[in-house]
């Protein structure tokens, strides 16, 4: 997925990293990775972002999504 964010690359490659490989550890399929990762991100949005912005923030996630998968085709 693309990123515009004020966070270094290593960063973000050392978190990604890490919860890749805890869905390898647990020998998570693409089903349940999605699932838990689809928790995640609602989690996110239900703790961390105020109730007014959820809509559309979640609307721009899919949308950056979206792109990234059309991207990779």
């Amino acid at each position: 997925m693309p990123q515009q964010s004020r966070y270094s690359d290593a960063e973000f490659e050392r978190l990604m990293n890490d919860v890749i490989m805890v869905l390898e550890k647990h020998g998570a399929s693409r089903d349940l990775s999605l699932m838990v990762l689809g928790n995640v991100i609602s989690h996110i949005f239900e703790h961390q972002v105020p109730p007014a912005n959820r809509q559309a923030m979640a609307e721009q996630f899919a949308s950056v999504l979206v792109k990234s998968v059309k991207g990779t085709a």
